[in-house]
């Protein structure tokens, strides 16, 4: 048996004893493939294992995601973040139907001109799905990878070029779909971040970090900074309804409804911040603002506070199409940045203990 093939042989005999039972690793159907895959990316595991069963239950097939409306595709994935994915399943679901008769194509030329298939999507559904000899790489691979070959620096794309050429090397003919998970998996349970499990790993003898003693400092660890960032949040009430804003369709949490307001700026007070983005967004003007309550939300980059305030307007904004006045049993029906819903399941409580 020669190096490449004990590596492999390794790598996936363990796996096969190792590997956690997750429920898009019982099925070939190529559209469950794809719809963890893109679920997987950003998002942990135990993140994506009720968004997947719900998702699948709501669009069983690629027909299904294709005839459903953008508004409840983003509702469906709302809490999941980085809601493009969800648009270019939406956009690739209606290419799929529309030139491949529901069924995505096999060819890895074909699925990556669909949109959101960039260079791992493309590789994982092209190899678990169909068994073809596409390589991937995502962060738990760029970490193995890395200390294989003791590779300086950083876990970036700047390492990507020599990852690739190992790969190119290591991938077995055959059952690549098994290899790809099985490298991804050992990244996650065994070659971890901070405290890699080296008594543990299957191909420890294969890598040089191990070998030099250096494999907890490699790859190098960027300090991460999060940024906070202040909100005022404004809730028009006008009878039982509240009013809620659609952002607009390019940028962060493009599409996404909202309660109005923004961002306050250095040396405002949260109800100036208020006063003014209620004016510039709505030109409305509001005599009073009552504090309901604080809420916090953390994003991969940042941290959002939101200071929610009861507004009174001296008069309502005009209508327009990306404006809706709703009861609050109703709000929960819309796609809303989880800040919002989380303003909406704190405002429902408030009411029913007003009835109480």
């Amino acid at each position: 048996m020669n190096k490449r093939t004990s590596f492999s042989s390794n790598l996936t005999d363990w796996y096969g004893r190792n590997a956690r039972r997750l429920p898009w690793r019982v099925t070939r159907d190529p559209y469950k493939i794809w719809i963890s895959e893109v679920m997987l990316q950003q998002t942990t595991v135990n993140a994506v294992i009720p968004y997947y069963g719900k998702w699948l239950t709501i669009f069983p097939t690629v027909e299904d995601l294709k005839r459903a409306p953008l508004e409840k595709v983003l509702k469906v994935w709302q809490g999941l973040g980085y809601y493009q994915r969800a648009k270019n399943l939406h956009k690739a679901a209606r290419i799929i139907c529309a030139h491949y008769e529901g069924k995505l194509p096999s060819e890895p030329e074909k699925l990556r001109k669909l949109p959101g298939f960039g260079p791992y999507t493309t590789g994982a559904v092209a190899s678990i799905a169909f068994d073809l000899p596409c390589t991937i790489i995502d962060a738990n691979v760029r970490r193995v990878v890395m200390r294989l070959l003791a590779l300086d620096g950083y876990a970036d794309t700047s390492q990507d070029q020599r990852i690739e050429e190992f790969l190119q090397k290591a991938i077995p003919s055959r059952n690549t779909g098994t290899f790809n998970q099985a490298l991804m998996e050992l990244g996650a349970l065994i070659c971890r971040n901070r405290e890699p499990l080296c008594l543990l790993c299957p191909v420890k003898a294969h890598c040089a970090a191990h070998q030099k003693g250096i494999q907890k400092i490699i790859p190098k660890l960027k300090k991460k900074i999060i940024q906070d960032l202040d909100v005022a949040i404004g809730i028009l009430q006008r009878g039982n309804k509240y009013l809620i804003q659609k952002r607009p369709s390019r940028g962060l949490l493009a599409d996404l409804w909202e309660f109005p307001g923004g961002k306050i700026e250095k040396g405002e007070t949260p109800q100036e911040a208020l006063k003014r983005e209620l004016k510039e967004e709505l030109d409305i003007d509001i005599t009073t603002s009552r504090l309901l309550m604080n809420v916090r939300h953390f994003y991969t980059q940042f941290r959002v506070n939101l200071h929610v305030f009861h507004c009174q307007p001296k008069s309502y904004p005009r209508p327009h199409s990306f404006r809706k006045w709703l009861p609050i049993s109703r709000l929960t029906e819309y796609p809303m940045p989880s800040g919002n819903a989380k303003i909406v399941a704190r405002l429902q409580k408030v009411i029913d203990n007003s009835r109480e």
